[in-house]
C-alpha cells in the first residue's frame, strides 16, 4: 500500500505554568506501509488526561517526558485498516497509547482489541478503560473500601472521580463529592446518585461545607486536586481514615513549591494512612475490573458524561480545557470516522 499523510500533534516547547496553545503544533507526516507483524491503525478517538502534564516537564517520573519536536503519546482507539499481524486483523477495533496522531503503526502485540458491541468504543478511554481502572484500584484496594463507609471524592464529576462515586454507591457508602459548577453537582446528585454534591466554587469555607455534608467525618478520602481539598479531608476524616492520593491538578502549572497543609498532623492523631498510586502498578486487578464495570453497567449502577473536541488540530484546546474545568466528564477528541474500512 502507498504511504497515508497523516496529521500530529508535537510539543513545540515545555510549557511554563499554564500551558499555552503556542506550546503546540499540528504537523503533517507520512506514515509508510506496515511491516512484518505490524498494524496501521486509522485513530478515532484520543484521550486527553492531566497526568501528561507531568510529562511536559523535562525531569525523571513514572514515565518518559514528552521530547520537544515529537508527537505527544496517550490513550487511543482506532480501527485497523491494514495489517500484517496474525494478532490482529483489518476491521480490528484496538486500544493503543498512540494517540494525538490520525494514523499510527504499531505491532500487533502492543495493542489490545476492543469490543465494539459491549460498549461505545470510546468508553474504553474512560469508564472501561484507564480512569475506571484508576478509580476502582484507588478506591478498593488503595483506599481499601468497606461496605457502608463515608467516601469523600474531589474533582468529583471528572472522568475518574464519577466513577470513584458510583463505585462506592454500589457498594452502599455514603458519598460526598465536589464539582466546580452547580450543573455538574446536579448531575451528580441525581444522575450518578451520590448524597451531597459541593459547589466548591460558591461554598465558602470548603473544610465547614464537608462537615456538614458528613457530619459523622470520612472514611476514604480519593485525592484528584489538592490545595485545600486536602485540608477539608484531612480535618473530617475519621480516626484510621484512608486517603488515596491520585493526582494533584490545582498544582500541576504551579511555578513555585505550594505550601503543603497546615494540618498534616492529623496523620498521627487520627492514625491516619495516605497513600499515593499509579493504575499501571495495579494492572493484576483488570480482569475484577473488567467483570465488576461491566456488571454494574448492565445494572445501571454506571452512568457517564463525555466532553468532545472534534478533530485533531483541537487536541491542544481540549488539553487546555481540563485546568479550567471546560470538560464535563471525560475529555476526549474524535479524529477519524466512525468506521474506516
Amino acid at each position: 500500500m502507498s504511504n497515508v499523510v497523516s496529521k500530529e500533534v508535537r510539543l513545540k516547547a515545555r510549557p511554563e505554568g499554564m500551558p499555552k496553545l503556542e506550546d503546540f503544533e499540528v504537523a503533517e507526516t507520512e506514515i509508510g506501509a506496515p511491516g512484518d507483524g505490524e498494524v496501521l491503525i486509522r485513530n478515532i478517538w484520543m484521550s486527553v488526561d492531566p497526568y501528561m502534564r507531568g510529562r511536559m516537564y523535562d525531569r525523571e517520573s513514572y514515565v518518559p517526558p514528552f521530547q520537544i519536536g515529537a508527537p505527544l503519546e496517550g490513550g487511543a482507539i482506532g480501527q485497523v485498516v491494514a495489517s500484517n499481524s496474525d494478532k490482529v486483523a483489518v476491521g480490528d477495533y484496538v486500544q493503543s497509547m498512540l494517540g494525538w496522531r490520525e494514523y499510527a503503526v504499531a505491532k500487533g502485540e502492543e495493542v489490545q482489541k476492543v469490543d465494539e458491541n459491549a460498549a461505545p468504543i470510546q468508553a474504553y478511554l474512560g469508564t472501561l478503560g484507564m480512569p475506571g481502572m484508576t478509580a476502582y484500584a484507588g478506591l478498593l484496594r488503595v483506599g481499601e473500601l468497606k461496605d457502608g463507609e463515608t467516601v469523600f471524592v474531589s474533582a468529583a464529576s471528572g472522568a475518574v472521580g464519577a466513577v470513584v462515586c458510583q463505585i462506592a454507591k454500589a457498594k452502599g457508602c455514603f458519598v460526598v463529592g465536589t464539582a466546580g459548577s452547580d450543573d455538574k453537582c446536579k448531575w451528580l446528585e441525581e444522575t450518578a446518585g451520590i448524597d451531597k454534591a459541593i459547589n466548591y466554587k460558591t461554598c465558602g469555607n470548603l473544610t465547614e461545607a464537608v462537615r456538614e455534608a458528613a457530619p459523622k467525618g470520612i472514611d476514604v478520602y480519593f485525592e484528584n486536586v489538592g490545595g485545600e481539598h486536602l485540608v477539608a479531608a484531612l480535618e473530617n476524616m475519621r480516626p484510621f481514615g484512608r486517603l488515596a492520593m491520585c493526582g494533584m491538578i490545582s498544582q500541576y502549572n504551579d511555578t513555585t513549591p505550594t505550601p503543603g497543609p497546615n494540618n498534616l498532623i492529623y496523620m498521627v492523631g487520627k492514625s491516619l494512612k495516605m497513600q499515593g498510586f499509579i493504575v499501571s502498578n495495579h494492572f493484576d486487578l483488570l480482569p475484577d475490573f473488567i467483570r465488576d464495570m461491566s456488571q454494574w453497567i448492565k445494572e445501571g449502577k454506571i452512568k457517564w458524561e463525555e466532553t468532545v473536541e472534534d478533530g485533531i488540530e483541537r487536541a491542544p484546546n481540549a488539553f487546555l480545557n481540563l485546568f479550567t474545568g471546560g470538560n464535563f466528564g471525560k475529555m476526549l477528541v474524535k479524529v477519524g470516522p466512525d468506521k474506516a474500512v
